[in-house]
């Protein structure tokens, strides 16, 4: 039995591969702003990215999407994802943010998909299915004529928690403009690593983004013994085997690094993940 490479050496071997297959997925940062200790504003969080060699940003929920855009824009980064809810609870007066009738018009021509959070139900409850898709196909109705995809956002507790609950949505939904995404963080608190592989491939069809972030591993995690979402070089979640997965599998769309709850100044942990994203694809400065 050989000698098993150190995690630096598996990573200049991924960053080695990368090269020989092209250029890596568009990298952009999400909630990078909710725990920031400077607090900084839309313009500032634009330069900071600029500087750090960010392609762009994700942006919550719908206030200041113009802001958002024109901040961005000026430093020559994308908008590539607007997070937002849908509630599938009988009876409430608007399931989702009747705002979106007038994003929407702002999202056209670029790059922003609209990444739904789906709750109001017990996890996984396939009995409110019909109304989840009947509501996603009002609204990928109302995206279709802007170009704009719709993705869902698998989140711990909520209704649609789990990698698979949105593959089978997506799949009842049937639009080319509805697909799904596969949340590192969501996802370790719900799968399974000796399946990870045959849920991204059944998840490829419709896969229309990927979100990381440093973790340690699933084990670790629902044990209570692990770190969870942390910078991407710390924990112990094998990141380049599964950055190496995603790209033999063709996977082609962003990749997004979840930042969510990470203290301290925004710029030295996103300074930090980074690096590390450098060091996985072989990206240069």
């Amino acid at each position: 039995m050989g000698i098993r490479p150190t995690r630096r050496e598996f990573a200049a071997s991924l960053a080695g591969f990368f090269a020989a297959r092209g250029a890596t997925w568009p990298f952009f940062a999400l909630c990078m702003d909710t725990h920031d200790s400077k607090k900084r504003s839309l313009a500032e969080q634009a330069a900071m990215l600029s500087e750090l060699g960010y392609d762009g940003a994700g942006h919550l929920w719908f206030d200041h999407v113009a802001e958002r855009f024109s901040t961005l824009d000026a430093a020559r980064l994308k908008l590539y994802q607007i997070y937002a809810r849908l509630n599938l609870k009988p009876g409430v007066p608007e399931p989702f943010d009747r705002r979106l009738n007038e994003v929407l018009p702002l999202l056209k021509g670029r790059p922003t998909q609209l990444a739904f959070l789906v709750e109001g139900g017990r996890p996984s409850d396939e009995s409110l299915d019909s109304r989840a898709v009947e509501l996603l196909n009002r609204i990928a109705s109302l995206a279709q004529p802007y170009g704009v995809r719709v993705a869902l956002y698998p989140h711990v507790n909520n209704w649609l928690e789990r990698v698979e609950d949105a593959i089978r949505v997506a799949r009842k939904v049937d639009r080319p403009n509805t697909g799904v995404m596969f949340n590192l963080c969501h996802w370790m608190k719900t799968g399974d690593e000796a399946r990870l592989q045959p849920l991204l491939e059944a998840a490829l069809p419709k896969l229309f983004a990927v979100t990381i972030n440093g973790s340690d591993t699933v084990a670790e995690i629902k044990a209570g013994k692990g770190n969870w979402i942390q910078p991407l070089d710390s924990g112990s979640f094998d990141m380049a085997g599964f950055l190496r997965t995603l790209k033999n599998l063709g996977y082609a769309g962003p990749v997004g690094l979840q930042c969510y709850g990470i203290p301290g100044d925004a710029r030295e942990h996103l300074a930090r993940s980074m690096a590390a994203w450098r060091r996985l694809t072989g990206e240069s400065a």
